[in-house]
Parts: C-alpha cells; structure tokens; sequence
C-alpha cells in the first residue's frame, strides 16, 4: 500500500471564514488563525459570542477542544464497539492535562445523536480502554509508543501533538504553524481499529496518510 509522505504546511494566507459557518465545510486554504477560531467555536459550541485579543497557550487548547468534538461528530465506530451502562462517549486525556478545564467548558455535556460526551482523565494505561477518543499531549511524548501498542488496535480514536505521532501509529496529529492549528490523519491506523473517518473531515486535514478505500 502506498502512503503519502506528510507534506509541508500550506503558507498561503486563508480566506475569510464567516462566522456561523459549519466547520465541516471549510477547506485546508481556509482555516482559520487561533484567534478568529476560538471566536467561532465559541458561537457554534456556546451559543454566545466573544472576543479573543490575545493568542496565547490558552486559546490554542480551545481551538484544540472545539476540533475534539467534530471530530467525535464525524468519526464512526464500530457497530459493536462497548458503551458504558449510561451510553456516554468518553473523551479522555492521559497524565497532565494541557487543557486546562477547557474540555470540560465547551465539550463535556455535548450530545451527539444519543450519546452525551464525557470528560476523564487518566493516569493508568488499563483505563484507556474504555475510550472513545484519547488525547495524549506533549508530557506524553516518550511513552507514546508505549501507550499506542497497549491500545493493540481497539477502536480508540488516539490524538496527539507531537511529531511522529503518526509514524508511532496513532490516528490525528495536531499541528500548529503559523499560529494555525492543524491536523494530519493516518488513515491505515484509524481502518485496522475499525473505525471510518467521514469524508468531511479528511477533506479539512493538512494531510492524509494511507488510501481512502472509498476513492
């Protein structure tokens, strides 16, 4: 199977992004800066406006946060995939939380068709099974490896922010280039779990590693 080589950032500047738009239709060349994002997220996600004025660690993570869920709303799991006994869908976080609270202030409580999305973050590898989706941040960054084969292929959508995240076998990768935050997906990892990452989300990802089947 032929991958794709993870390809350099886009520098061309964006296009305009109306506010109220639906983050599934923007296009690679119209992404967003940190600021003007956290903006819009913040509308779709809280249903009340606000102003960013500095572009700091802080709104990164939001921006971050706000991706988590459409990410969640955009990414089928297997049909037979174990549900806790209230049905939630488990975003979680392992060892040092980046975000600061703000998981649980714009994501936690969200509902997505039936399932309610809910916050954990864990310190022990055993409890990774139970998610649905699972960050590991930058503190992470030398047992990724690790903490990726103990998944052994069960359908976690795994994201990180480091580099070789991909390489290492994990699903999305966070980047962040000219005060943008991007995303790159590895498309083989997300099929050998079982999972189907919907066509609109490929289409906003810097890059794609593996081949759609569907293409």
């Amino acid at each position: 199977m032929r991958r794709k080589p993870l390809g350099r950032a886009d520098h061309a500047d964006p296009n305009p992004v109306t506010v109220g738009a639906d983050p599934a239709s923007w296009t690679r060349r119209s992404m967003p800066s940190i600021p003007s994002l956290v903006v819009l997220i913040s509308l779709l996600l809280v249903g009340t406006s606000a102003i960013v004025t500095a572009q700091s660690s802080d709104d990164e993570y939001r921006v971050k946060a706000a991706f988590l869920f459409h990410f969640a709303q955009l990414v089928d799991w297997p049909a037979n995939t174990p549900t806790g006994a209230d049905n939630s869908l488990y975003l979680c976080t392992f060892g040092e939380d980046p975000f600061q609270g703000a998981l649980e202030s714009t994501v936690e409580g969200k509902a997505i068709e039936n399932r309610v999305i809910r916050i954990r973050h864990l310190l022990r590898p055993e409890d990774m099974q139970g998610c649905r989706i699972l960050f590991l941040g930058k503190a992470q960054s030398k047992h990724i490896p690790m903490l990726l084969a103990d998944l052994r292929n069960a359908p976690v959508l795994t994201v990180g922010e480091t580099p070789g995240f991909l390489a290492a076998g994990g699903m999305v990768c966070f980047l962040l280039q000219e005060n943008k935050v991007r995303f790159e997906i590895n498309l083989d990892a997300a099929r050998s779990a079982g999972l189907k990452i919907g066509s609109r989300l490929l289409v906003l990802a810097q890059n794609v590693v593996g081949k759609n089947p569907e293409k």
